[in-house]
């Protein structure tokens, strides 16, 4: 599943920005989650496959504030895209004659930074209450099965929910897939 996250994150990329037509507000905020998804589910899936290769559960106190801030930092990142993402949908059907006057690329580029300094903000607060709270209790067998649905499964399907029934992406897909064929 890790590998399918990655690869159909990092295909969507491609395929946005290998095709001048998907160079809209819409497909640059697609690509953002899709590399905001790429590095939030890197931040726990890698540990945790190597733990179970290993049969340890052993992290480091650093490691762990580690996973803890980029986890933060990548999940936080996700969830004010998809606002960011829900906004240029408003101006799209609220104001659809406007909305290339109004989703410039100057705003589109200021959002996504904008989206970036909050989440890093928001990040030392919490971090800083992850790192003065006592230790958490040992998790229970649903609650493992929770994370992986939530890290690993959720980022797997973001580009099939929001690109795969999209006639543009596909068309890109296939002049991406075409492109690559002939280079090889």
């Amino acid at each position: 599943m890790y590998l399918i996250t990655v690869f159909g994150n990092l295909l969507l990329i491609l395929a946005v920005s290998s095709d001048s037509h998907l160079h809209t507000p819409m497909y640059f905020f697609l690509a953002n989650l899709s590399f905001a998804d790429i590095c939030f589910t890197s931040t726990t899936v890698p540990k945790m496959l190597w733990n179970i290769q290993t049969q340890s559960k052993v992290i480091t106190y650093a490691g762990c504030l580690s996973q803890m801030y980029f986890f933060i930092l990548f999940s936080g990142l996700d969830v004010y895209l998809l606002t960011v993402m829900a906004y240029d949908r408003f101006v799209a059907i609220c104001h659809p004659l406007h909305y290339m006057v109004i989703m410039n690329p100057h705003l589109c580029g200021l959002l996504v930074l904008v989206t970036w300094i909050i989440i890093v903000s928001l990040f030392y607060c919490t971090g800083l209450g992850v790192y003065l709270s006592s230790a958490a209790t040992q998790s229970s067998h649903a609650s493992a099965v929770a994370s992986v649905m939530y890290t690993v499964v959720t980022p797997m399907l973001n580009p099939f929910i929001y690109s795969l029934r999209n006639k543009q992406i596909k068309r890109a897909l296939m002049r991406f897939s075409g492109m690559a064929a002939l280079k090889g």
